[in-house]
Protein backbone atom coordinates (compact mmCIF):
# COMPACT_ATOMS: atom_id res chain seq x y z
CA UNK A 1 0.00 0.00 0.00
CA UNK A 2 0.69 3.66 -0.98
CA UNK A 3 0.53 6.06 1.88
CA UNK A 4 0.47 9.92 1.74
CA UNK A 5 2.58 12.30 3.89
CA UNK A 6 -0.12 13.06 5.91
CA UNK A 7 -0.99 9.22 6.37
CA UNK A 8 1.92 8.70 6.99
CA UNK A 9 2.65 11.28 9.73
CA UNK A 10 -0.70 10.42 11.18
CA UNK A 11 0.28 7.19 11.89
CA UNK A 12 3.12 8.27 13.81
CA UNK A 13 1.37 10.67 15.99
CA UNK A 14 -0.52 8.05 16.69
CA UNK A 15 2.12 5.38 17.64
CA UNK A 16 3.61 7.88 19.60
CA UNK A 17 0.70 8.41 21.54
CA UNK A 18 -0.37 4.57 21.67
CA UNK A 19 3.20 4.10 23.31
CA UNK A 20 3.21 7.09 25.77
CA UNK A 21 -0.24 5.73 26.99
CA UNK A 22 0.87 1.96 27.10
CA UNK A 23 4.71 3.27 29.11
CA UNK A 24 2.16 4.87 31.43
CA UNK A 25 0.82 1.13 32.78
CA UNK A 26 4.27 0.09 33.38
CA UNK A 27 5.54 -1.64 30.23
CA UNK A 28 8.86 -1.55 28.85
CA UNK A 29 9.46 1.51 26.05
CA UNK A 30 9.81 -1.16 22.95
CA UNK A 31 6.95 -3.13 23.97
CA UNK A 32 4.71 0.24 24.24
CA UNK A 33 6.07 0.91 21.12
CA UNK A 34 4.97 -1.80 19.47
CA UNK A 35 1.56 -1.97 20.57
CA UNK A 36 1.39 1.89 19.70
CA UNK A 37 1.82 0.98 15.86
CA UNK A 38 -0.10 -1.49 16.12
CA UNK A 39 -3.16 0.76 17.39
CA UNK A 40 -1.58 2.71 14.54
CA UNK A 41 -2.39 0.37 12.47
CA UNK A 42 -5.68 -0.54 13.18
CA UNK A 43 -6.45 2.81 13.45
CA UNK A 44 -5.29 3.41 9.35
CA UNK A 45 -8.55 1.05 8.45
CA UNK A 46 -10.75 4.41 10.05
CA UNK A 47 -8.42 7.42 8.17
CA UNK A 48 -10.39 8.35 5.23
CA UNK A 49 -8.32 7.42 1.75
CA UNK A 50 -6.64 10.21 -0.02
CA UNK A 51 -7.25 10.77 -3.33
CA UNK A 52 -4.26 10.45 -5.80
CA UNK A 53 -2.51 13.68 -7.05
CA UNK A 54 -3.81 15.39 -10.42
CA UNK A 55 -0.41 15.27 -12.07
CA UNK A 56 -0.67 11.46 -11.58
CA UNK A 57 -3.47 10.87 -13.06
CA UNK A 58 -3.08 12.99 -15.95
CA UNK A 59 -0.29 10.84 -16.82
CA UNK A 60 -2.21 7.70 -17.47
CA UNK A 61 -4.62 8.19 -20.79
CA UNK A 62 -7.92 7.36 -20.75
CA UNK A 63 -9.17 3.38 -21.94
CA UNK A 64 -9.85 4.05 -25.86
CA UNK A 65 -7.57 6.67 -26.22
CA UNK A 66 -4.68 7.71 -28.55
CA UNK A 67 -2.15 10.61 -28.31
CA UNK A 68 -1.45 12.45 -31.11
CA UNK A 69 1.78 15.27 -31.51
CA UNK A 70 0.55 18.54 -32.73
CA UNK A 71 3.61 20.51 -34.31
CA UNK A 72 4.60 24.12 -35.58
CA UNK A 73 2.03 25.53 -33.19
CA UNK A 74 1.64 28.99 -32.95
CA UNK A 75 3.55 30.90 -29.98
CA UNK A 76 -0.01 32.74 -28.82
CA UNK A 77 -1.88 29.47 -28.88
CA UNK A 78 -3.59 27.97 -25.25
CA UNK A 79 -4.55 25.00 -24.64
CA UNK A 80 -8.27 25.66 -24.85
CA UNK A 81 -8.19 26.59 -28.70
CA UNK A 82 -6.19 23.65 -29.75
CA UNK A 83 -8.52 21.84 -27.50
CA UNK A 84 -11.61 23.70 -29.67
CA UNK A 85 -10.01 23.06 -32.96
CA UNK A 86 -9.64 19.51 -32.12
CA UNK A 87 -12.82 19.12 -30.68
CA UNK A 88 -14.26 19.43 -34.14
CA UNK A 89 -13.33 15.89 -35.15
CA UNK A 90 -14.73 14.10 -31.81
CA UNK A 91 -14.15 14.13 -28.20
CA UNK A 92 -10.64 15.16 -26.49
CA UNK A 93 -9.73 13.94 -23.10
CA UNK A 94 -7.13 16.38 -22.46
CA UNK A 95 -4.51 19.00 -23.85
CA UNK A 96 -0.72 19.76 -22.98
CA UNK A 97 1.20 22.74 -24.31
CA UNK A 98 5.27 22.17 -24.19
CA UNK A 99 6.75 25.13 -22.13
CA UNK A 100 10.37 26.17 -21.43
CA UNK A 101 11.23 25.34 -18.15
CA UNK A 102 13.32 28.60 -17.84
CA UNK A 103 11.25 31.23 -19.74
CA UNK A 104 7.83 30.06 -19.09
CA UNK A 105 6.90 30.88 -22.61
CA UNK A 106 5.19 27.79 -24.83
CA UNK A 107 7.81 26.02 -27.37
CA UNK A 108 5.12 25.87 -30.10
CA UNK A 109 4.59 22.43 -29.75
CA UNK A 110 2.28 19.92 -27.74
CA UNK A 111 -0.10 16.52 -27.13
CA UNK A 112 -3.91 16.03 -27.82
CA UNK A 113 -5.40 12.96 -25.72
CA UNK A 114 -8.57 11.99 -27.76
CA UNK A 115 -11.19 9.14 -28.03
CA UNK A 116 -9.12 6.65 -30.00
CA UNK A 117 -12.22 6.37 -32.86
CA UNK A 118 -11.76 9.90 -33.55
CA UNK A 119 -7.92 10.44 -33.65
CA UNK A 120 -7.19 9.13 -36.78
CA UNK A 121 -9.82 11.42 -38.58
CA UNK A 122 -8.65 14.60 -36.69
CA UNK A 123 -4.96 13.28 -37.89
CA UNK A 124 -5.86 13.29 -41.34
CA UNK A 125 -7.91 16.32 -41.28
CA UNK A 126 -5.43 18.77 -39.41
CA UNK A 127 -2.33 17.54 -40.81
CA UNK A 128 -0.94 20.56 -42.91
CA UNK A 129 -4.00 22.69 -42.05
CA UNK A 130 -3.49 26.30 -41.22
CA UNK A 131 -3.61 27.23 -37.76
CA UNK A 132 -3.24 30.78 -36.64
CA UNK A 133 -1.11 31.90 -39.82
CA UNK A 134 1.16 28.42 -39.18
CA UNK A 135 1.21 24.93 -41.00
CA UNK A 136 0.40 22.25 -38.76
CA UNK A 137 2.36 18.90 -38.05
CA UNK A 138 -0.22 16.63 -36.41
CA UNK A 139 0.97 12.70 -36.39
CA UNK A 140 0.48 10.64 -33.67
CA UNK A 141 2.67 10.78 -30.61
CA UNK A 142 5.56 8.12 -29.99
CA UNK A 143 6.03 5.88 -26.79
CA UNK A 144 7.59 7.52 -24.33
CA UNK A 145 11.33 6.79 -24.12
CA UNK A 146 11.66 4.66 -20.73
CA UNK A 147 14.44 5.86 -18.32
CA UNK A 148 16.15 2.17 -19.24
CA UNK A 149 17.35 3.18 -22.33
Amino acid sequence: MKFSKQTMMALGAIAILGALIISLLSFPPAFAFILGMIAAIAALNYLPETPESTASSEAVPPVGSKTIYVGNLPYRANESEVKQLFAEYGEVFAVRLMKDKRTGKRRGFGFVVMNSGDADTAISQLNNKEFGQRTLKVREANEPKSLDS
